[in-house]
């Protein structure tokens, strides 16, 4: 008979993050939540069907990693700078309080100072899905405050990054060992080594060969080999950094991600990685939830309460002073504070690093579960409460963002072009004759833009796509030289991002101009007519 372990834990996790995940998003909750919960429900502290912990736990390796190559490939220098002399301090300042709040916590419930550490770094990450999730819905991602909170979290990843690089250090040497008594400092030294090495490894070398092998596999218009290529990417840079480098497979690929988000493919990357990134990331957040022993709450109630003052409390006001120091508005403080008081996946990752080297005791992994479940919980409330109370800046006290310099060619499109065939192509050069931005978004690598406009490649009917090219910001969206089921997709995926934006279109039939029509296309125009009236006014003019 075959061993269905596998499969019987696969379908089971799944089965019950589906369940409780919609039960939570129905109430207007995040989906972390529930996965969370349905990890304590097949867990081995709870009664019936109990998933396997280790193959769980495996599987989970592959959410890490995809979640952190996911980390590095949407991960744009220029989003820092824009906002650099208030992300940088905050983000520095409030790490730092809630890094040492977290350390007396641990340490007054007799922890050693590694385990304090490794438990403060780990409440002071906020989640970077439920922050840019929450932006998204409150529509606020393309603000200055989004700006800022998105810069502010930027940091403390690159934080969580290096927390990767010296968590190994602090592991307890094995009895015997011939390198016990070797230096932390030099340890350090020959860790950050490694890693200088390994980065340099796949940045020079990475680059080159990541970049054509992506570039010979998209010309082959085959969207399974493309995908199954960034895939074995993500996984097998990952793989390399653990084995050979002995660093962590999340630092492994975060670099994986930086070498593909830096390339043209980058967008289509990030899109076709979704799907496997959302499937493992809920079963990462189920094999967390079956860490959790409800008993602790009972056990340990001073333990829960601290974790959640330091999140939801000690967090978000080193926020709003920090940024009232800076004199920037209330919106913005407000926005940071509740956005980032959280913790999610970065604050696991850690932590699980921190059971596997030996020096988190069990606990830590309980309280954490803990103070996810209740701020993530509570953050949609947190952020509907201060749409209500805080109002917007005056516009005329409203400082303008600026953009570094070399950050031009990452700026937003007036006109958003889906489609770069024969009309499309002539849309962009009539744009570019005009002085008008106008980005493109096109599937075939080897079309070749008009000077002056932006040509993403990518698929348009896919959300990421549409992201990286700047739907978010246009004005205009055109959607041409598309079949109507592609151009419907289009319509919908924009009109989520950018309720604001104006949609043109182009129709072959009357009915298509319907369809178009009836998904939020404001101006349809039909080949047909124009011809028919050029026609007529050429007849007109001959006879």
């Amino acid at each position: 008979m075959h061993d269905l372990t596998l499969l019987v834990t696969l379908a089971g996790g799944l089965a019950f993050a589906l369940v409780f995940g919609a039960l939570t998003r129905r109430i207007g909750l995040s989906t972390l939540v529930g996965y969370m919960l349905a990890g304590i429900v097949v867990g081995p502290f709870t009664p019936g069907f109990v998933a396997d912990a280790g193959l769980a736990s495996q599987l989970a390796e592959i959410g890490v990693i995809l979640l952190m190559f996911g980390v590095g490939m949407h991960f744009h220098p220029q989003e820092l700078l824009r906002v650099w002399k208030l992300a940088v301090p905050g983000a520095i300042g409030q790490s730092a309080v809630a890094g040492v709040a977290g350390w007396a916590l641990a340490r007054s419930f007799g922890w050693s100072h590694a385990a304090g550490a490794i438990f403060g770094m780990a409440l002071a990450v906020a989640s970077t899905v439920v922050l840019m999730r929450m932006l998204v819905e409150q529509n606020r991602l393309a603000s200055r405050d989004g700006h800022v909170a998105v810069g502010w979290l930027i940091v403390e990843d690159l934080f969580t990054v290096g927390a990767l690089v010296v968590l190994p250090l602090l592991a307890p040497p094995a009895e015997g060992a011939a390198g016990a008594t070797q230096s932390l400092g030099m340890a350090l030294l020959m860790a950050l080594g490694k890693v200088v090495v390994f980065a340099l490894l796949v940045g020079v070398v990475g680059t080159r060969v990541v970049g054509r092998v992506l570039e010979k596999v998209a010309r082959t218009q085959s969207s399974e080999l493309f995908t199954l290529t960034v895939f074995v990417v993500a996984l097998g840079v990952a793989v390399l950094a653990a084995e050979v480098f002995h660093v962590s497979v999340a630092l492994g690929a975060f670099f994986a991600g930086l070498v593909v988000g830096q390339s043209r493919f980058g967008p289509q990357a990030a899109a076709d990685m979704a799907p496997f990134r959302d499937v493992f990331s809920a079963l990462f957040f189920v094999s967390v939830g079956m860490l959790f022993n409800p008993s602790f709450v009972v056990q340990q109630p001073w333990m829960v309460l601290g974790v959640l003052a330091i999140v939801l409390v000690i967090k978000p006001l080193i926020a709003v002073a920090i940024v009232a120091v800076l004199r920037e508005p209330p919106r913005t403080a407000a926005t940071v504070a509740v956005g980032l008081a959280q913790i999610g996946e970065f604050s696991f990752i850690l932590a699980s690093l921190g059971l596997s080297i030996g020096v988190l005791p069990r606990e830590a992994m309980d309280a954490l579960v803990v103070g996810a479940i209740v701020s993530i919980a509570v953050n949609p409330l947190l952020f509907r409460w201060i749409g209500k109370r805080v109002k917007e800046p005056d516009a005329a006290h409203v400082e303008p963002t600026a953009a570094p310099a070399d950050a031009a060619a990452h700026t937003a499109p007036a006109v958003l072009l889906c489609g770069y065939g024969a009309l499309g192509r002539r849309i962009a050069a009539r744009c570019v004759e005009n002085g008008i931005a106008v980005a493109a978004v096109h599937h075939d690598p080897d079309i070749e833009p008009v000077p002056g406009m932006t040509l993403v490649f990518g698929d348009p009917t896919r959300g990421e796509v549409l992201q990286a090219a700047g739907v978010a910001d246009a004005r205009l969206l055109v959607v041409a030289d598309l079949l109507l089921g592609a151009k419907i997709q289009v319509c919908t995926q924009a009109r989520r991002l950018n309720p604001r934006i104006v949609i043109s279109g182009s129709a072959n039939t009357d009915a298509e101009r319907a369809w178009l029509e009836e998904f939020g296309a404001q101006f349809v125009s039909d080949g047909r007519d124009e011809q028919s009236a050029q026609m007529a006014r050429a007849i007109k003019t001959l006879l």
